[in-house]
């Protein structure tokens, strides 16, 4: 795999080469547009709007379009003499608490591979601080034509550059959440024992359902047979009215889907443990009270 870019990572008097892979891959499946009669692939040409001919690539550059229909250039040389000391490196700014970071702010990621033998000290450096003190780098670097903000970050034994959003890029949560709603610390009671008997779960066993249908459907297409017919979804039981009693039914159906069997005392497990202390209170006294009756 080659690199998509290559620099340093600087903070303080430190320098790290290194070089910069993605750390992820797209798996979906795409589609190319054709002419449905006959089958026909619908190209997109790229056309001179003066010369009104097809252009080659060597031809095309960019612009920024100040107004309508007048451009500013704007070659590769401009972009990499751009007066930024981030340009080839990515310049550490601070360092700070992970869990400080919404992972709203977080985008594509990069692995960060040392480059060179003369690298390899200050990468295991850099690594070893940022996992002991549970802090990640916010950095500020140049990619694909503009300056970014990123964290980086351990992952496994090798140092991730993370993309993060400037704060101009977020949109503001206003008006999104619902407001003037009660809830009851019963219902958030029993919401949590659903999380507790839904638990924790490995990740790596989903798999993208989705690609997999659109594959078979591919394969039965190309082999000339039927494709897979998906089953109706069950149809939904109406309008929720108890939501304590859907919360109690959801806890039961998970706590089932795992293989336990529980009781009726296990469903609302925090209530039902107040009420069995106040009734054990209560029936002391009346075993005394059968004891002395024999005895008179």
């Amino acid at each position: 795999m080659r690199p998509v870019w290559s620099g340093a990572v600087s903070f303080g008097l430190v320098t790290i080469p290194v070089k910069m892979y993605p750390a992820i891959e797209d798996h979906s499946i795409r589609f190319r547009q054709i002419h449905m009669p006959d089958h026909g692939l619908i190209r997109n040409r790229k056309i001179c709007e003066i010369e009104d001919r097809e252009l080659a690539p060597d031809e095309i550059g960019r612009a920024y379009e100040i107004s309508r229909n007048q451009f500013v250039p704007i070659t590769d040389e401009d972009l990499d003499q751009l007066p930024l000391p981030t340009a080839k490196a990515i310049d550490v700014q601070a360092f700070v608490p992970e869990q400080r970071l919404d992972a709203i702010r977080y985008g594509k990621p990069y692995y960060l591979e040392r480059d060179g033998a003369v690298a390899t000290k200050p990468y295991v450096l850099l690594r070893e601080a940022l996992k002991r003190s549970d802090k990640v780098a916010i950095a500020k670097f140049a990619f694909h034509g503009r300056e970014r903000l990123g964290a980086l970050r351990v992952v496994e034994d090798a140092i991730v550059l993370q993309v993060m959003h400037w704060d101009d890029e977020i949109r503001s949560a206003d008006g999104i959440a619902p407001s003037g709603v009660d809830i009851s610390d019963s219902e958030v009671d029993e919401a949590m024992a659903l999380m507790d008997a839904i638990g924790p779960t490995d990740i790596s066993q989903y798999r993208d359902q989705y690609r997999e249908a659109m594959e078979a459907i591919i394969r039965a297409k190309t082999e000339g047979v039927e494709p897979p017919h998906m089953e109706a979804p069950a149809e939904p039981k109406g309008k929720v009215v108890d939501l304590m009693a859907a919360l109690q039914d959801s806890v039961r159906a998970a706590k089932q889907a795992r293989g336990e069997e529980p009781g009726e005392g296990e469903v609302r497990e925090m209530p039902k443990k107040k009420t069995a202390a106040k009734k054990g209170a209560k029936k002391a006294p009346a075993k005394k009270a059968a004891k002395k009756r024999p005895a008179s």
